[in-house]
């Protein structure tokens, strides 16, 4: 049975893959630059997610508006635990909540067809005293990852759901440091 409360991710033993969905001007800058820049706003809150059917959720298998490109973020692990052991839950204290570099969320995580699951997936706001840190110092490699979305999403709406999983990134439990992981748990 797996843990409510678990992050699972595409990793090795330096880096960890979080899913970002964008416009077409975002995602070809990144592309073109290897990093992000302008039109990615330095000024805004930009939220990541180690989940890549989570995200396929969020932007509608890349069909919603301004989530038409989806790429797949390769960043240090030891930024994205930097990230995790400055953050501060969304259900926490609204002075803290608007006081925090980087915010985090658990949400249902989500199965091939979108249906909330019993465990969840996180999701890690970087804020925007921390984002040229992020996209600066912790990416280290973007990919576009926008025909392989399509190709599963036109099997899923085909009903071939198990030919569509095969496209998905494989995602495995991320052996979060003990402290960071009692950081990280939901207050009950």
């Amino acid at each position: 049975m797996t843990p409510q409360y678990q992050i699972r991710a595409d990793y090795d033993a330096r880096t960890i893959v979080v899913y970002q969905a964008y416009a077409d001007a975002i995602a070809d800058a990144a592309l073109c630059a290897g990093r992000f820049v302008p039109p990615f706003s330095f000024r805004r809150m930009t939220w990541i997610k180690p989940s890549f059917l989570w995200l396929m959720h969020r932007s509608n298998w890349a069909h919603k508006p301004g989530q038409e490109r989806v790429l797949a973020v390769r960043m240090t692990r030891e930024g994205w635990e930097e990230a995790l052991a400055r953050s501060v839950r969304t259900t926490a204290d609204p002075r803290a909540v608007a006081q925090a570099a980087v915010h985090l969320q658990w949400d249902p995580e989500r199965s091939v067809r979108g249906a909330a699951l019993n465990h969840y997936s996180i999701q890690v706001g970087i804020g925007r005293h921390l984002i040229r840190t992020f996209a600066e110092d912790w990416v280290v490699g973007i990919t576009d990852l926008t025909p392989q979305v399509r190709k599963a999403a036109a099997l899923v709406r085909g009903g071939r759901t198990a030919q569509a999983q095969r496209l998905l990134p494989t995602e495995r439990v991320y052996p979060t440091p003990g402290s960071l992981g009692a950081h990280l748990a939901p207050t009950r």
